[in-house]
């Protein structure tokens, strides 16, 4: 493709004459989500030379879900938990991924992203929408049993990326084994056993050597 030319995601797309009107909004919505698939994280990808997308991070927490359901510490619908998981990260498409540990970035995350669900979410059929939305307020606000399981795959998937890394986003310049403990302590608002699993996997990387020990930051 020439340097200058527009990308697919950048040109409008016109749908066949004669797409009703629903299906059409929810086609359009489909489409527009694939942006996904081009906002990066930091996380390093276990297979590959390269940062994982927001798309592979959404179907790995799935995956995750369905796998390890069993340790969550309430009964939880494992359906809802991976429809959570799915929507949580669409909003990104306009706010852009947050790194957990840029604290700057951190500041003003919250209200980046209710403005992109504001604006991603309406494209929907207006009950669909709805729904959507209140699927995203779910998770963000963990108060079911399934958003705190959901936040804890959350949390617990980019560390097993940076412990299969020996390090990954561990290494950034400032952050230490204390840093990364604090960040992933919502693991135990859903699942003691997990929690336990991710304080030996994190205390295992500074032993190594791949985080420095040291006391956490604000």
């Amino acid at each position: 493709m020439p340097q200058d030319a527009p990308s697919p995601l950048d040109t409008p797309v016109t749908l066949p004459d004669g797409t009703p009107e629903r299906l059409r909004r929810q086609i359009e919505f489909v489409m527009e989500v694939d942006r996904l698939k081009n906002v990066f994280r930091q996380s390093p990808l276990l297979s590959a030379g390269r940062k994982e997308n927001d798309a592979e991070h959404s179907w790995h927490l799935a995956l995750m879900t369905l796998v390890l359901a069993e340790y969550a510490d309430e009964p939880v619908d494992v359906g809802r938990v991976m429809s959570l998981v799915v929507v949580h990260d669409l909003v990104e498409i306009y706010a852009g991924d947050t790194f957990i540990y840029d604290t700057e970035a951190l500041r003003d995350q919250d209200e980046r992203e209710q403005r992109a669900a504001d604006r991603l979410f309406t494209l929907l059929p207006a009950e669909q929408g709805e729904w959507f939305r209140a699927l995203w307020d779910e998770f963000e606000a963990r108060v079911t049993p399934e958003a705190r399981f959901a936040k804890a795959m959350d949390r617990l998937q980019p560390m097993l990326l940076n412990y299969g890394n020996r390090g990954g986003t561990w290494r950034t310049p400032g952050v230490t084994e204390d840093d990364v403990l604090a960040r992933k302590s919502l693991i135990q608002d859903a699942s003691a056993q997990l929690w336990s699993f991710a304080q030996s996997a994190i205390r295992t990387g500074a032993d190594n050597g791949w985080v420095p020990r040291g006391t956490a930051t604000d």
